[in-house]
């Protein structure tokens, strides 16, 4: 049995809540104030936190933070229920972390779509794959049954390569990633006096292929099977989603792509959130040059957050956590819900 945490100050909404909850088959704790709140969740670890954010000694955003703060709580899904439907409160929850935001009043159903929905992908954020075929089938079975990522295909094509068949070409365009599920594969480059310098040889469980995906870029290198192989082919599209999409997620897919290696994932996260990053100064950039003001002094963009995510090509959660770094590090403002340009030359830098 799951157990769940309401954090309300009004009685009737409380109780009104955890009554839904408990006939859905959930154990449920109360609190009416951020302050006690926090003390249950500290107490309870509760699977998921349902959260008012206008309440009295402690308000929503303060028990997010504290419980973020604390690494027995910081995992915790925690949703958002307000009164409150202005998008500022939606951006600024999303910004500090949360996973979600209903607004009141709600229906029953949407509740517990909610509910179920973060539950499930925190099944996926807890388990271990292993790193091999099956690890990777039942991470992704996982993520298209307990996400909203759409991926291209239901199965990957698995094929049998014999050795010295090319993967990919230096300064080709990469159009799939590859997983390695039998056999040998090296990636190489060839020096200017014709001498083959082999940079990896990658085996059973490894994925070959995905840096210049990440960096937006062509092949530096090239990659051959060196021993018969059979190699399963994601398509760039798919794997672009499952790093992108959502930033726990892909902490998790990176971890079967390192192998848990931390160094590697370091670097290999570092490359997933500057990809995000690019994209968003393109974006920006793109729609600026496009539909600026009148004047050249206008640098307002005006663009719905949704809007703006579907032109970069990643969930309206990334993008608005992606602006708010963009605002702290002053290259953009937000004014009355437009994006005011405040660095165009470093966001085009950035973009490049």
């Amino acid at each position: 049995m799951k157990n769940i945490l309401i954090i309300e100050d009004n009685l009737e909404v409380r109780e009104n809540t955890a009554e839904i909850l408990e006939l859905a088959g959930y154990k449920v704790f109360t609190a009416e104030n951020g302050k006690i709140g926090v003390e249950v969740a500290i107490d309870e670890k509760p699977d998921l936190i349902v959260c008012d954010i206008m309440m009295p000694v402690l308000d929503g955003y303060g028990v997010l933070h504290l419980l973020s703060k604390n690494p027995e709580t910081t995992t915790i899904p925690f949703i958002f229920l307000t009164a409150k439907a202005e998008k500022s409160d939606y951006q600024k929850g999303m910004e500090m972390g949360a996973d979600g935001y209903i607004s009141k009043p709600f229906d029953d159903t949407e509740l517990l779509n909610a509910i179920e929905t973060r539950l499930r992908k925190s099944e996926i954020l807890k388990r271990s794959y292993t790193h091999d075929q099956a690890g990777v089938d039942s991470f992704i079975d996982s993520v298209k049954s307990s996400t909203n990522i759409k991926l291209l295909s239901d199965g990957y094509e698995v094929a049998k390569f014999k050795k010295k068949h090319s993967l990919y070409s230096e300064a080709g365009y990469p159009r799939n990633l590859f997983f390695v599920k039998s056999g040998k594969v090296k990636t190489y480059k060839i020096n200017e006096d014709g001498k083959e310098l082999i940079i990896e040889v990658s085996s059973t469980g490894d994925f070959v292929g995905y840096t210049p995906i990440l960096e937006d870029t062509i092949y530096k290198d090239a990659a051959e099977i060196l021993e018969d192989a059979e190699v399963m082919i994601i398509p760039r599209e798919d794997f672009v989603n499952l790093i992108s999409y959502d930033s726990q997620v892909a902490g998790q897919f990176i971890k079967l792509l390192a192998k848990n290696v931390r160094e590697k994932e370091d670097r290999l996260l570092s490359l997933a959130y500057n990809s995000v990053r690019k994209r968003v100064a393109s974006g920006l950039i793109e729609i600026f040059d496009k539909f600026k003001g009148e004047t050249q002094e206008d640098t307002r963009i005006k663009i719905s957050r949704d809007d703006l995510a579907r032109i970069v090509g990643t969930a309206t959660e990334s993008l608005i956590r992606t602006l708010s770094d963009f605002k702290s590090e002053k290259l953009i403002d937000i004014e009355s819900g437009k994006i005011l340009i405040l660095q165009e030359n470093k966001l085009r830098y950035l973009s490049n």
